[in-house]
């Protein structure tokens, strides 16, 4: 098939073809991976021993970008692979790699293979002569863009071999959150230097690029609060009691109720439970949050399934009752419940934000040709409207047939991979019209017919905004945000218009900056950054040795019973955390089968398994190599106590201890003494 640029994607493509590094500017749907694609063809063509690496930050982008261009264009010329994280060619990456042109991979796929020295498994980032970055406004902090980015960077500074030539992709570099136009300029400067880069749009092609991608109609549907909302009164009602159960001096910090600074409150205020091992503080705090989630899908979705998400909460706890504090929250519930669920059933107060947005699909799917995506906030969220959608005649009258599209995972409102490919083709067939999805459709998604978006209860950035609205394609598209009279998301989508137009104005202030001019600044950045990070990784470092694995007990975090220590610990392909200590199965006991989409090389996942005191989630056993059968421990449902406290951890890096590698062959000696394998 022959490949053909627009003049405007000629222009912004000639700094990579002249084999500098650079960003593409173009807006969701100007064709920035046509333009990537061109320019691949090119170097693959010209440049001896080439090979090119597209990397993309989400699943399903690896099909999409293999199946609609790298491979329906490049296939027949060059030999090509798409590896995602649910093929089992990825255990191979490095052969891969070196027997192919071209990859497509997630970001994750590269570190790993960075990272992992096993031959067949290993690359390095000078095997590659172009990498292509998709999505690149995320090459900041700690994600996996920049770290591959820290690679180059260090290769560089030290002018260790030959580095691949760099191409970025992005709709919106963004401001970073600033507001001055400064500031906005060195967040843009800072996403150069990161990519070692700098950043081209067109700028002879103006016209012709806005008439290849026209804007959506941006239509606010507001509508008047409730005039009375029993329900969440109620519910407001029975926080209040569990604020008085509560020390008086906690109750008076936490802020407005059904608010997001409320929901960052309790989450603070159940660590602060933790570290004091004040389970009754811990408790309720829990215990609130969900009460508060109930009243944020009450303030956005139906009664019913603010209810519902209380009724499942405390019906998987009925048996886990401990002691006066959970005989007291389980009771207050138990005893409200019949009056929450009569209120929840009163049509005469039921969302008004509902019927507006039933009456915008009502509006665009008069014509059987519409499709639509509705970006809700949570993945309870994209269930509910879901349900919602599939119950109510006057939709299904028009034929909307909806389907949901949220992050891939192993939790209860997660997808599988699988799940989210068929969705996607779905919708692009038309077998499905209506897409209520989480941010995780928001960028890269091609759905050339989709002709209208609605944002529902949502608060994002400028560059989600405009992913967001980038996703309505169709001629006269309408990109709706369904927002409360005075609501915080009609002011957000104005601030964010202001950033958008800010991160145009940024973009221009650092494109005028003589070459010169430019190189300092990146330079210094650069180096400023390489200090920083030398700086964290000694911090980091000196984190680890702070304790000692045996001064460190894990904790269960709901029922605080101690049932291991830090040297139990031990770590698989440097992700997952088990235990090794036989006698930590006396703490646990096993539920169901865990299933698992992805295959893993070494181990498969068993049973779940929870406290056995309290019945607390603990993660699952695995079962590596087929014989040894090992608790991987999920390390939100644990604190550890150290010499000077008692803290929680969101992730196992942030542990203050080292934890070794498995080595399975030590395990096995230790199971069985008698044997002898020794080298």
């Amino acid at each position: 098939m022959e490949l053909n640029l627009r003049p405007y994607q000629e222009e912004v493509v000639q700094a990579a073809l002249r084999g500098e590094n650079s960003i593409i500017w173009l807006p969701t749907g100007g064709g920035k991976t046509r333009a990537a694609v061109y320019i691949a063809d090119k170097h693959l063509e010209t440049k001896a021993n080439a090979k090119v690496a597209v990397l993309v930050n989400k699943v399903h982008l690896v099909d999409q970008h293999y199946m609609k261009e790298f491979g329906q264009y490049l296939r027949h010329k060059y030999r090509i692979k798409a590896i995602s994280g649910d093929s089992s060619e990825k255990d191979f990456f490095g052969r891969l790699v070196r027997v192919s042109d071209l990859v497509i991979c997630t970001a994750q796929i590269l570190e790993n293979a960075l990272n992992n020295m096993d031959e067949d498994k290993h690359v390095e980032i000078t095997d590659f002569t172009l990498l292509v970055i998709d999505e690149c406004h995320h090459t900041n902090k700690e994600s996996v863009y920049n770290k591959i980015m820290w690679r180059y960077m260090e290769k560089k500074v030290r002018k260790e071999g030959r580095l691949p030539q760099i191409l970025g992709l992005t709709a919106s570099p963004g401001t970073g959150g600033n507001k001055s136009l400064d500031k906005a300029v060195e967040h843009v400067l800072q996403i150069c230097a990161n990519l070692d880069s700098k950043i081209v749009s067109t700028k002879n092609y103006t016209p012709m690029l806005q008439s290849f991608v026209p804007k959506p109609k941006k239509e606010y549907d507001i509508v008047e609060r409730r005039d009375k909302d029993p329900f969440g009164d109620h519910l407001k009602s029975m926080m209040i009691m569990i604020h008085e159960f509560m020390p008086a001096t906690v109750s008076r910090s936490l802020r407005e109720l059904g608010t997001q600074e409320y929901e960052a409150d309790v989450v603070e205020l159940e660590k602060a439970g933790v570290k004091a091992k004040n389970r009754l503080i811990a408790q309720c705090a829990l215990h609130l949050r969900k009460y508060n989630d109930a009243l944020l899908i009450n303030d956005t979705i139906r009664m019913v399934d603010a209810f519902r998400v209380l009724e499942e909460f405390y019906n998987s706890r009925s048996s886990k009752l401990l002691d006066g504090t959970d005989l007291f929250l389980q009771g207050l519930f138990v005893e409200n419940s019949l009056e929450l669920k009569h209120l929840a059933s009163d049509p005469r107060y039921e969302n008004p934000k509902l019927a507006q947005l039933q009456s915008r699909l009502l509006e665009e799917f008069q014509d059987t040709n519409s499709r639509g995506i509705i970006f809700s906030k949570t993945r309870r969220g994209t269930h509910c409207l879901n349900d919602w959608v599939k119950s109510n005649p006057e939709l299904q009258r028009v034929n909307i047939t909806a389907g949901i599209l949220t992050g891939a995972g192993t939790g209860a409102n997660n997808m599988t991979q699988t799940e989210q490919k068929s969705v996607i083709s779905h919708f692009r067939q038309g077998y499905l019209n209506l897409l209520i999805s989480t941010s995780v459709a928001e960028e890269g998604l091609d759905i050339p017919e989709c002709n209208l978006v609605v944002r529902y209860g949502l608060l994002t950035n400028e560059i989600a905004q405009q992913q967001a609205s980038g996703r309505a394609r169709a001629s006269n598209s309408v990109y709706s945000v369904v927002a409360d009279v005075g609501g915080r998301e009609v002011r957000k989508e104005l601030v964010n218009e202001y950033l958008e137009d800010l991160t145009a104005r940024a973009i221009d202030e650092v494109q005028r900056m003589s070459p010169v001019d430019f190189r300092h600044k990146v330079f210094e950045l650069q180096k400023t950054a390489v200090v920083i990070r030398m700086e964290a990784e000694r911090k980091r470092d000196a984190k680890k040795q702070r304790y000692t694995p045996g001064q460190v007990q894990l904790q269960c975090r709901s029922c605080f019973t101690s049932v291991c220590s830090g040297g139990d610990i031990r770590k698989i392909e440097n992700s997952h955390h088990v235990n090794i200590n036989t006698e930590f199965k006396n703490y646990y006991k096993v539920g169901g089968q865990v299933n698992m989409e992805r295959t893993f090389e070494d181990w498969e996942p068993g049973r779940i398994i929870s406290c056995r005191h309290c019945e607390e989630d603990w993660g699952f056993e695995i079962k590596f190599k087929k014989v040894a059968i090992l608790p991987c421990l999920k390390i939100k449902s644990f604190s550890f106590n150290t010499p000077k406290e008692t803290k929680p951890y969101k992730k196992w890096k942030d542990v203050e201890f080292q934890v070794t590698e498995f080595d399975f062959i030590e395990y096995m000696s230790n199971r069985f003494p008698d044997l002898d394998l020794s080298d």
